[in-house]
């Protein structure tokens, strides 16, 4: 699972961002949406002041890291087909805090940079109920914001993105971004290795499906993982077992991951087949993660529907 958050003083661009990321099929939980649901149900109109006092008061009364805290199930909900969501609003360091602390590594933190010159002038543009309509009022606004840490939210962050030219070029370096943690699949490798093995040997199996492999052994235990699926992937078509594949990967799949376990002897030989979870000789233990896709898409781009032993249609991912 990849946990993306932008973090940014008012109209820097990060409802933008989180518009690309929408554009790529990737769920969006806009931490303001928290709040101006707060503010419809206490009947109250939907104002920047009144959104800001009921900030305010939802973090004194329930903590800094209140309205992320209340993020956390949509967040879950969100990455459970996907396995990749993105957080619009950070406002915080307890919610950076909050956030590291339930998603630990999967949370990656993107500071957007933009002038208030050029945010006050998105304001006007934009029109929304909300807005400010001076730069006195985005200074205040700043100073709020900032009141609640945003500062050392800002120095957290993990990566820092400058918005300060055209609207075409800021989205072209939101998507790419994005890119490299969006259309992503992990494949994790484990399996035991016996006294009776050769450990080369073993690696070398796993290296025969995964060439492009990080490998250790540890206490009679191989740990690997790679992204790279291009020999795997010419293998099945070689071997044409495609929808043998197939079936398993949609069989074993739960949520945007699927666990499939492979004989080692036969990968010694660069041959994929499926082992019983139990075999004598431990078989390898292949779980594939799949981020910023469907993982039905994953399936059809790995093995897709076959006629007379034939991909039917070859896709891109």
């Amino acid at each position: 699972m990849k946990i993306i958050a932008f973090v940014g003083l008012p109209l820097s661009g990060k409802s933008t961002a989180a518009n690309v990321a929408k554009e790529m099929s990737i769920p969006v939980v806009v931490m303001g949406d928290i709040v101006r649901e707060e503010v419809k149900k206490r009947g109250l109109e939907l104002t920047d002041e009144n959104a800001g006092k009921v900030a305010s008061e939802l973090r004194q009364k329930e903590g800094m890291d209140a309205i992320a805290r209340r993020c956390i199930p949509k967040i879950r909900k969100a990455a459970k087909d996907t396995g990749i969501v993105v957080i619009d609003g950070i406002r915080g360091i307890a919610e950076v805090e909050r956030f590291r602390k339930e998603f630990g590594e999967d949370f990656i933190l993107i500071h957007i940079d933009s002038p208030i010159e050029l945010r006050l002038e998105r304001a006007l543009k934009r029109k929304r109920s909300d807005d400010i309509s001076s730069i006195e009022e985005l200074k205040q606004r700043d100073e709020r914001e900032l009141s609640w840490n945003m500062g050392k939210a800002i120095e957290a962050a993990d990566f820092t993105i400058e918005n300060t030219s055209s609207f075409e070029e800021f989205v072209e370096k939101i998507r790419d971004l994005l890119q490299k943690f969006a259309k992503q699949i992990e494949v994790e490798i484990e399996t035991d290795v016996h006294p009776t093995e050769d450990e080369e040997k073993v690696i070398q199996a796993v290296k025969n499906l995964f060439p492009n492999v990080d490998v250790k052994i540890e206490d009679g235990k191989l740990y690997a993982i790679t992204y790279d699926l291009s020999k795997f992937r010419e293998l099945l078509r070689r071997q044409r077992i495609l929808d043998t594949v197939r079936s398993e990967l949609l069989k074993k799949r739960r949520g945007n991951e699927a666990t499939v376990y492979l004989n080692k002897q036969t990968a010694v030989v660069s041959r994929v087949n499926f082992a019983d979870e139990d075999a004598i000789l431990s078989p390898l233990r292949v779980t594939f993660k799949v981020y910023g896709i469907p993982f039905e898409r994953f399936v059809d781009w790995l093995a897709p529907e076959t006629r007379d032993g034939r991909p039917v249609k070859e896709i891109e991912l």
